[in-house]
């Protein structure tokens, strides 16, 4: 059981690196004016996106899935903070795919957004991180 959460936490700690980092480089990616700077962007966006975040988030799913049907469920299925984790998880998820689109954009060049937009999207993954590992932790319901 415990090799299950360590390897969970690695895994989360691998993919919100990337939530964290994928969206400052948007920042990034946006301000920049030159093609040789363009298409660095690009291939760094793709490697983080596909080979970082994506097994992450992968990872981090298999093993929490795996803790749930080996006892977590069992042990707190009843309760609301991991009814709400769990929600807080399938947001997370849809925003790592809102930053799938986002990659695809900056791809096809056809960015919409300006660079300011990025940095405020850029928290979002911090607000997701206190809540989760609070609902983890204190499990306050």
């Amino acid at each position: 059981m415990l090799w299950l959460k360590a390897l969970h936490l690695i895994f989360m700690v691998t993919w919100f690196a990337g939530l964290f980092y994928l969206p400052r480089l948007f920042v990034y990616h946006a301000m920049s004016e030159d093609s040789i700077s363009n298409e660095r962007f690009k291939v760094m966006e793709r490697k983080l996106y596909c080979g970082i975040m994506t097994p992450g988030m992968l990872c981090t799913l298999a093993f929490g899935i795996w803790m749930l049907a080996d006892y977590a469920w069992m042990l707190y299925s009843a309760s609301g903070w991991l009814h709400l984790k769990l929600a807080l998880l399938g947001l997370l998820v849809v925003y790592h795919g809102v930053c799938g689109k986002w990659l695809l954009d900056f791809k096809h060049d056809r960015n919409r957004h300006s660079h300011i937009y990025f940095r405020w999207v850029n928290e979002i993954p911090v607000l997701f991180l206190f809540a989760i590992v609070i609902l983890a932790v204190v499990k306050p319901f």
